[in-house]
């Protein structure tokens, strides 16, 4: 098993820090072996003051310094930022991309031909540790360096190893999923609304029925049909509601934006 060594998050932004978060808390390493590169002045204050770590405002400063590189920057300038420190990589290097799109191919043609590469889909429920990550690594990372992957992502969530083909529907449902969520939430929390209820009662009744139905369906092990028959009664309530929603087209919309948001994190890869 691959020891933790010192550890380099490039980018220090919602991600990052949710990482840093993640690692010390479930106790992988201590402050001291963590290093977070951000250009950003009070970014970096604020950072250091939090965490105890060191900062750096440069990529290649950290490079120098950690064997283990997470790159948590945005896919756009991820290219002009590994440019900028690939002459401090060396073959003993990790490098860890959470950039959406950006496939292995990309990395380590940007990186170097020999590095090793891993890529990761995480998404912002990591930001609570309760994130759902998927990753998949090129041929020169070890099943050692897999493991280490899997530690650190798993330390802010879940993380699944999968085949890269796939990490582009990773990204459009797992790694885009929070937004429809969120965007049925808001919808659901209008609907109490507009049955009468004041808001914030709608708001507190529709965060816990939405947190409720996930970890019954986590627990209970049964599938989500099921669980929806359970609390379907004839000629219910449930049932009428169901109705308008399947009219409305609700599933065939859900699935159409799973799959234009993979599409959308295939071209970022192009």
């Amino acid at each position: 098993m691959r020891d933790f060594e010192k550890i380099g998050i490039v980018g220090g932004g919602q991600m990052g820090e949710a990482l840093i978060r993640g690692i010390l808390e479930s106790e992988l390493i201590n402050a001291e072996k963590i290093m977070v590169a951000e250009p950003d002045a009070d970014r970096r204050r604020y950072l250091a003051e939090t965490y105890s770590l060191s900062v750096a405002d440069e990529a290649n400063r950290v490079a120098d310094d950690c064997p283990i590189l997470v790159m948590a920057v945005k896919p756009q300038i991820l290219r002009q930022v590994l440019d900028s420190c690939r002459h401090n990589l060396s073959d003993n290097h990790l490098l860890i991309s959470i950039a959406a799109g950006i496939s292995i191919r990309s990395l380590e043609e940007w990186a170097g031909e020999d590095r090793k590469i891993i890529r990761v889909m995480p998404n912002t429920p990591a930001l609570v540790l309760a994130g759902a990550s998927a990753l998949s690594a090129n041929t020169k990372a070890s099943t050692d360096d897999i493991s280490f992957a899997m530690r650190i992502f798993s330390a802010i969530g879940t993380c699944l190893e999968v085949e890269e083909k796939f990490l582009d529907a990773v990204t459009g449902l797992s790694g885009s999923g929070p937004g429809y969520i969120f965007a049925f939430i808001e919808a659901l929390i209008d609907g109490g609304i507009l049955a009468g209820l004041p808001r914030q009662i709608s708001e507190q009744l529709v965060l816990q029925t939405v947190y409720g139905a996930a970890k019954l369906a986590m627990e209970s092990g049964e599938p989500p049909a099921v669980l929806r028959g359970k609390v379907t009664s004839p000629g219910g309530t449930t049932i009428t509601g169901l109705k308008v929603l399947e009219e409305a087209g609700f599933r065939g919309a859900v699935m159409k934006a799973v799959q234009a948001a993979a599409a959308r994190s295939a071209e970022l890869g192009q």
